[in-house]
């Protein structure tokens, strides 16, 4: 198989021996760089700033979805936000179909978890939703408004 003319070729088995000597170390590469990855393909979805979002709340018909816990909700919220936690928001997505061509502003507490609520919105067909970068601690820091 690794011959030319009858002549076995060395090369090929010190490529094989040196694979099978250092598998381990090989699929430890593989699965570090996987783990890599994984934050960045479940973040997908468009991120606004805290500028970019205040201008699409002033400058159309947006809605403000906020994913955090109820309790988080009631301490300060967006004003005219809406509460559905990200764990129930597969189950509730109905309860958003009106807004299916508006724009959505998906909202939680550092970004992260409303960037999962914009991926569910956007497989499930909302047009335009969008999560705030930085969440509510980025709000809160620039000292904008809240709604209890």
């Amino acid at each position: 198989m690794f011959s030319y003319n009858g002549v076995v070729n060395l090369d090929h088995w010190i490529f094989v021996k040196f694979i099978i000597d250092n598998s381990w170390l090989i699929g430890l590469i593989l699965i570090s760089g996987g783990a890599l990855l994984v934050p960045i393909l479940q973040r997908s979805g468009a991120k606004v700033s805290l500028l970019q979002a205040t201008q699409l709340m002033n400058q159309s018909r947006c809605t403000i979805l906020d994913v955090r816990d109820p309790k988080d909700f009631d301490a300060g919220h967006i004003r005219n936000a809406k509460n559905i936690p990200l764990v129930a928001l597969s189950k509730r997505i109905s309860e958003l179909e009106k807004q299916k061509s508006q724009s959505i502003l998906a909202v939680c507490a550092s970004g992260t978890r409303s960037a999962t609520a914009s991926a569910i919105l956007t497989r499930a067909g909302f047009a335009n939703v969008v999560s705030l970068e930085g969440g509510m601690s980025a709000w809160r820091e620039q000292g904008l408004p809240l709604a209890k």
